[in-house]
């Protein structure tokens, strides 16, 4: 085999690996999960079913979107968290879309993180976003991303904490009853010792109801406002959104088929160039053992003939 066949076959190998690599690359969406601890316990509902449904899988379509969510009992502290997992072509578009709904609604970004792919890696943008809204118009700010983007997966965490509120809202109670009740006994006081004791335990006091107080405003900020943690992908094809029939998935694996093929050669040519270096000095390498290989045959093939004649005289 000359040098240019090869050249030409190593070529072909290298291509081939690289196609057999792309078709069965299979693209995945991180999604983020999120704990919460309460003392409380909590209610896992789908938005769909309402309670006591187990949360959506992640590659699932969800029904959230025109579904109704069972109303919460009244005179309780409720605390919604919602995971929202989202697909777009327009990371940019999306986004700026779902602030004006945040804004719209009068709720507020507490966290926003963005992240890129390069080019040619086969990843792209993504987008993590903690948002607060007011718990009673969550179901609608849902609705509105889901027409916004390709929702993929919703779950939906109801917590009830109100034994927790009633019983900070209890010993704030009963500390501000001391506090009037050190107040006046400060002004009974006969000895210094009984005044400054007094002023201990009154300082102590005030900063414990500091304390409850900062603690009851958290409540209320976490009950007035259900926290949505939304993670939008910027994808070129949406997750489908029920299980395609037979033709179809022929339909869909063959154009994943030359999407991928497409992929694996571009790879392949980028590689090329950028290993150009590399490769013109292995050819090179493999060029000079080849023509050495062949002039050692030529010698060898040479000395046998001229020592045939000997042999024959």
């Amino acid at each position: 085999m000359n040098m240019k066949k090869w050249i030409a076959a190593a070529l072909v190998g290298v291509m081939a690996a690289g196609t057999l690599a792309g078709c069965c690359q299979k693209s995945s969406t991180d999604t983020a999960r999120y704990e919460a601890a309460y003392d409380t316990g909590y209610y896992e509902m789908d938005e769909a079913a309402g309670y006591g449904a187990a949360a959506l899988s992640v590659n699932q379509k969800s029904a959230a979107t025109g579904s109704t969510t069972q109303a919460l009992p009244q005179n309780r502290k409720w605390v919604i968290t919602m995971n929202l997992t989202a697909e777009t072509d327009d990371l940019d578009g999306a986004l700026e879309a779902v602030m004006a709904q945040v804004n719209e609604m009068e709720g507020y970004v507490e966290s926003q993180s963005v992240s890129g792919g390069s080019a040619g890696s086969g990843r792209h943008r993504y987008a993590n976003l903690t948002i607060r809204v007011p718990a009673d118009r969550v179901d609608s700010f849902v609705e509105e991303v889901s027409g916004l983007t390709n929702l993929v997966s919703s779950s939906r965490n109801v917590q009830d904490i109100t034994l927790t509120y009633s019983d900070t809202e209890g010993r704030v109670t009963a500390l501000k009853t001391e506090e009037t009740r050190l107040l006046e006994l400060m002004e009974q006081a006969e000895t210094m010792s009984d005044l400054l004791e007094i002023e201990a335990r009154l300082t102590e006091v005030r900063y414990q109801l500091e304390n409850y107080a900062s603690t009851l405003r958290l409540y209320d900020n976490q009950v007035d406002y259900a926290t949505v943690s939304l993670y939008i992908t910027e994808v070129e094809k949406y997750t489908p959104v029920e299980e395609p029939g037979f033709w179809q998935k022929i339909k869909s694996g063959l154009a994943d088929s030359l999407v991928n093929l497409g992929e694996a050669i571009v790879n392949f040519i980028s590689w090329v160039i950028i290993d150009l270096p590399y490769l013109a000095l292995i050819g090179l390498l493999v060029w000079l053992v080849t023509a050495m290989t062949k002039r050692s045959i030529r010698k060898r093939k040479a000395k046998k003939a001229a020592q045939k004649p000997k042999e024959e005289k």
